[in-house]
């Protein structure tokens, strides 16, 4: 969402670096640039002013001190005011001493409360709560039904007395809810109310009510952060007619320009508290001020990161693994296909590797990473015996060939992922003798990732000659008797391990890799 944001603040600071110290002009020539990038990305004009006037002040003091490095200064400056900006540190939930806890959800229609609902109660199931999510949302047509289908995914308990599609009284809902939890031992209540226009004078009068009758510890307002401008008016507005304690930002993964988040908290004075960013009830998170403005800058967001791994990675798969690699066993296919499952937990590859520092100067590589490729991948692995797993060395072209056949593949994909996972042993080994992490494991044929080793590429290119005859080995025949050419390795733009056909994959060390990232990789 905040890619066409990130990219103009990165070039501003970009037109700093070779400069040892700022001056007036220099300063107010940034200040204009930042002003014109952030009403571009949509922000509210009174937040641009404020946010700017402050920025402009701090960097005129810093250039008045002399302060080296002046792109690092105003980097640093940017960065804490849109933490300021963002709201300064998340605020959790409210939780009642006396349970149940009342959450009420309020917001436009189509803004996304029904799906929030569900995302929230999985949250806090997660976290040891007991969650009940009411279906007070009786107007708009199957919001009850849908509900219904939110809690028996998120795996919750729901309190929906009343068919919906008009029919039923959302306060009376409201109020026989609560007794219902206490009755049933839920310790959260998720009210999901239906969703209405600003203007719509008898149902912010409803909502009002459905509010009084829960007497919610905490009442979320749910926006659309693709809306823009409007989400800024309608949150005003919400705010005076019915009140509520804070923000819940929905489709923070959009391609909009993300002027609502940097706004909304600025103009009405309540903190952003959680942020949908897909479609699936794990894509949801607690918002972190420092965490958005790090992913604004390119600056990454590794805390972030590293609970998602954490979630994903079960602590005896963890400690089993690091002992593996310490004693200098083999990394074999059935770990790299567990990892691998464990990887896709985290949501979009694409995703996870933009959390990465200085990953905003490859847009366009990260696009091309296709999550299918870890399906494919695993469905080869899986077509093997338990003994090709434990030694791909056995691998000669009829097994090869079957693998193919069994995967749905064909036998360049396999030859491309043998060869990658060769590499990934060699690192495994190398991390075990104490050598670092030099990259991600079967990672190289990513797009600008790698293409493998001089001598693998030799090998592929020799293979290439040699198939102009007839071979002996039963796999590449059966290539050659297809038309299908047998590719190097890293073969293909968007391939993991080798996968995907067609294009050039380049090399790693010819690429433009930004400083923090190489730090990373060592």
């Amino acid at each position: 969402m905040f890619a066409n944001l990130s990219d103009r603040l990165a070039g501003t600071f970009k037109g700093l670096r070779g400069k040892g110290r700022l001056s007036e002009a220099d300063v107010d020539a940034t200040v204009l640039e930042i002003r014109t990038a952030l009403l571009e990305a949509d922000v509210a004009v009174p937040v641009v002013r404020a946010f700017t006037a402050v920025v402009k002040e701090r960097a005129l003091a810093a250039a008045a001190s002399g302060a080296l490095n002046p792109a690092q200064q105003i980097v640093k400056i940017v960065h804490e005011e849109l933490v300021a900006v963002l709201g300064g540190e998340a605020r959790p939930l409210r939780l009642a001493k006396q349970p149940p806890t009342v959450i009420v959800l309020a917001g436009l229609q189509g803004a996304g409360k029904t799906t929030l609902a569900g995302k929230l109660a999985l949250q806090l199931r997660g976290q040891g709560h007991a969650p009940l999510l009411v279906a007070a949302d009786l107007q708009r047509p199957n919001a009850v039904d849908q509900l219904r289908v939110m809690a028996e995914r998120a795996g919750v308990a729901i309190f929906a007395p009343e068919p919906g599609n008009g029919v039923g009284d959302p306060v009376q809902v409201t109020k026989d809810a609560r007794a219902y939890a206490l009755q049933k031992q839920h310790d959260v209540v998720i009210v999901d109310t239906a969703g209405r226009l600003a203007i719509d004078a008898e149902l912010m009068q409803q909502l009002r009510e459905v509010k009084a009758a829960a007497q919610p510890d905490d009442t979320l307002f749910v926006v659309d952060a693709m809306i823009g401008q409007d989400a800024v008016r309608t949150a005003e507005e919400f705010m005076q007619a019915v009140g509520f304690d804070g923000i819940v930002l929905t489709k923070l993964d959009g391609d909009a320009r993300g002027g609502a988040a940097l706004s909304v908290k600025g103009v009405t004075g309540k903190p952003i508290m959680f942020a949908s960013v897909g479609e699936k009830l794990t894509d949801f998170e607690v918002f972190h001020p420092d965490r958005m403005a790090s992913r604004i800058l390119d600056m990454g967001d590794m805390l972030t990161l590293i609970e998602q791994a954490e979630r994903a990675f079960d602590a005896e798969q963890t400690e089993r693994m690091a002992k593996k690699v310490a004693k200098g066993e083999d990394f074999t296919l059935d770990d790299f296909l567990e990892q691998m499952q464990a990887v896709k937990k985290m949501g979009s590859l694409g995703k996870i590797l933009g959390m990465l520092p200085g990953m905003g100067d490859m847009k366009a590589q990260l696009d091309q990473v296709d999550d299918r490729d870890l399906d494919r991948v695993a469905a080869i692995i899986q077509s093997m015996t338990p003994g090709e797993r434990a030694d791909p060395k056995i691998l000669n072209g009829s097994r090869r060939l079957r693998i193919a056949k069994g995967a749905g593949t064909t036998v360049t994909e396999v030859n491309g992922l043998v060869d990658r996972f060769a590499q990934a042993q060699k690192m495994m080994k190398q991390m075990g003798k104490g050598g670092g992490m030099p990259g991600m494991p079967g990672m190289g044929g990513m797009p600008g990732m790698g293409g493998g080793s001089k001598k693998s590429k030799g090998k592929s290119q020799g293979s290439a000659k040699a198939k102009k005859g007839r071979s002996g080995n039963p796999a590449k025949r059966a290539d050659q008797e297809s038309g299908v050419a047998m590719a190097p390795a890293s073969a293909g733009p968007g391939s993991m391990l080798g996968m995907g056909a067609g294009g050039r994959v380049e090399d790693a060390a010819s690429l433009e890799l930004p400083d923090e990232l190489k730090r990373l990789l060592g």
